[in-house]
């Protein structure tokens, strides 16, 4: 899929933003939809199929990360958070609810459009090489590299897209440690400790999903000094 083949929804209740980034992100080619707040969001979402979602965190009502950690029930579309600058908390929070990234305001639109095809492209560095097994085993999990699936036994457990992304890394180097560094780098991410420690916030999330105790990796191992590495069975 082409960036600009893309269907974005808008999620924010300040119309005169909405419609800003509506005719912004339309001029560079995208399908935008806009939603005031998350009650309008869940209704669009129920009939419509979106390539990203760009929300708000201060909303009235139900705030963003509220929104998020309820539609990562039940879809795995990525969501890129607009938070307020310096709100530390709410950035992280965020990953933590299954946003894929996050921008604080106020930003430049051209690094809201950098980051939304950051999200969307498919980079061939996350492609894994030939030798790559297809199928990773992890205990009760497997990961189908081809498909991007994660099962459990016969249970598919929901990736959001940048957990997808990184098992898709690791699929590539098993038993081969990949720096924080890196991983923001493959991730399409601008580099500093920020990233890093979303790198860091994202890994967490992973574990849960693939880990029977979190708390103590066998399979998504830290390794002192050189990051993290994906030890399959």
């Amino acid at each position: 899929m082409n960036d600009v083949d893309a269907h974005l929804l808008i999620v924010d209740d300040d119309e005169r933003i909405r419609g800003l980034l509506q005719k912004f992100l339309i001029r560079n080619g995208f399908l935008v939809s806009s939603a005031r707040d998350a009650a309008h969001a869940r209704r669009l979402l129920s009939g419509l199929d979106f390539d990203l979602i760009v929300l708000d965190v201060m909303m009235p009502g139900e705030d963003g990360i509220s929104l998020t950690r309820d539609l990562r029930q039940t879809i795995t579309t990525p969501i890129l958070l607009l938070t307020a600058k310096g709100e530390t908390e709410d950035r992280i929070s965020g990953l933590e609810a299954g946003a894929d990234d996050y921008l604080s305001k106020p930003f430049e639109p051209k690094e809201l459009l950098l980051r939304i095809n950051a999200i969307l492209r498919r980079m061939p560095a996350l492609t894994p090489e030939d030798t790559a097994p297809k199928v990773l085993s992890l205990g009760p999990i497997r990961y189908d590299v081809d498909r991007g699936e994660l099962w459990r036994d016969s249970e598919l457990v929901r990736l959001t897209a940048t957990e997808n992304q990184l098992m898709k890394i690791f699929a590539a180097r098993p038993g081969e440690p990949i720096s924080r560094a890196n991983l923001v780098e493959d991730l399409g991410r601008d580099h500093g400790q920020a990233q890093e420690r979303a790198v860091d916030v994202q890994i967490t999330r992973l574990r849960r999903k693939i880990e029977h105790d979190p708390k103590q990796p066998r399979y998504l191992q830290t390794v002192r000094g050189a990051g993290y590495m994906l030890a399959p069975d």
